[in-house]
């Protein structure tokens, strides 16, 4: 008998240590553990005990997996309530202007605006505009301040061109006056329309593209406002 519950004790420490193990399957083993423990005692041989350090440390492994299974369902209420928060939080947004980490913004009705946030102060920049299949629409050169700053994009191309609506993405080459590279932080500004909740991190969509909540870094007011 006491060789059958060594078999279950390695059998559940097996089950709980691999990431797909099923928390019914421990509970499962557990309560057989309980019926087979309760029979062996009612049952066991007077002249030949259960070994009582064996015993012992049964026990504690198995009121150790009872613990990590309560852990296990505590942790899934929070996660719960965590994206139950989030949620609310995102949706909260629908309307409101952000600017979000990302170098693609959308061209629509000749506009496209990201904001620029150089390291310091840039002699000469180089502003490379690409379309989606990464061919070059549009290269611009001009000096940048120190701090947050707009840069819009007309739409035009090199050869003066009105490139159709979509996504663009800008690159930003800079240097300071001693010919110094300076890092440049790219950014998309727009107002969201909807809010996407049904995945890890709410996403939200300005215009035609989307961001992770994560990647928001500044929020406004409404566009009415």
């Amino acid at each position: 008998m006491t060789a059958g519950i060594s078999s279950l004790t390695s059998l559940s420490g097996a089950s709980a240590g691999k990431t797909s193990s099923d928390a019914s399957t421990i509970a499962g083993n557990f309560n057989q553990f309980l019926t087979l423990l309760t029979t062996q005692l009612q049952n066991q041989n007077p002249l030949d005990p259960l070994d009582t350090n064996q015993f012992t440390q049964q026990l504690v492994q198995f009121a150790s997996v009872e613990q990590q299974l309560k852990t296990n369902d505590q942790l899934g209420n929070l996660i719960t309530a965590s994206k139950a928060s989030a949620a609310a939080t995102a949706s909260g947004l629908i309307g409101k202007t952000v600017t979000a980490d990302g170098a693609t913004a959308s061209l629509a009705e000749g506009k496209a605006t990201w904001t620029l946030d150089p390291a310091r102060a840039a002699a000469k920049a180089v502003l490379t505009i690409t379309d989606p299949k990464g061919n070059v629409v549009a290269t611009q050169t001009k000096a940048l301040a120190a701090g947050s700053q707009s840069f819009a994009w007309d739409g035009r191309s090199s050869t003066g061109q009105l490139a159709p609506d979509g996504k663009y993405t800008l690159k930003v080459q800079a240097l300071d006056a001693t010919g110094a590279a300076v890092s440049v932080d790219t950014k998309i500004s727009g107002t969201i329309s909807s809010v996407d909740v049904s995945g890890a991190e709410p996403v939200l969509t300005i215009g035609d593209r989307t961001v992770a909540l994560s990647s928001v870094e500044a929020i406004g007011g409404t566009a009415s406002n």
